[in-house]
């Protein structure tokens, strides 16, 4: 089984920055995507970026030129470095990974979340 890690939630002003990681554990897993998604209170889950082993990104258009996504394939972690950050980013952060098992089963596996808050 795969299992996903998210760290590096918090506080911040608005205007400020701030970077969430995810970091896979476990069983191996190929042809990944991984994704981020948010979640504020009374609000459905929302899509924000996406990124593939190799590195090409897209991004929701309420975040594009502001949060840049990464990946670090040696770590087996996906960072979301998020900039210019406004009060209606704040949200719990989750990550999606997407993939094939080694057996070629579909695998679908998301992290516990992380809180980012954007207050003054």
């Amino acid at each position: 089984q795969v299992q996903l890690v998210e760290s590096g939630g918090g506080l911040v002003q608005p205007g400020g920055s701030l970077s969430v990681s995810c970091t896979a554990s476990g069983s191996s897993v190929r042809s990944t995507v991984v994704s981020w998604y948010r979640q504020a209170p009374g609000k459905q889950r929302e899509w924000v970026a996406v990124i593939s082993g190799g590195g090409m990104s897209n991004y929701a258009d309420s975040v594009k030129g502001r949060f840049t996504i990464s990946i670090d394939n040696a770590k087996n972690t996906v960072y979301l470095q998020m900039n210019s950050l406004k009060p209606e980013d704040t949200a719990v952060y989750y990550c999606n990974l997407r993939g094939l098992s080694t057996s070629g089963g579909g695998v679908e596996v998301w992290g516990q979340g992380t809180q980012v808050t954007v207050s003054s």
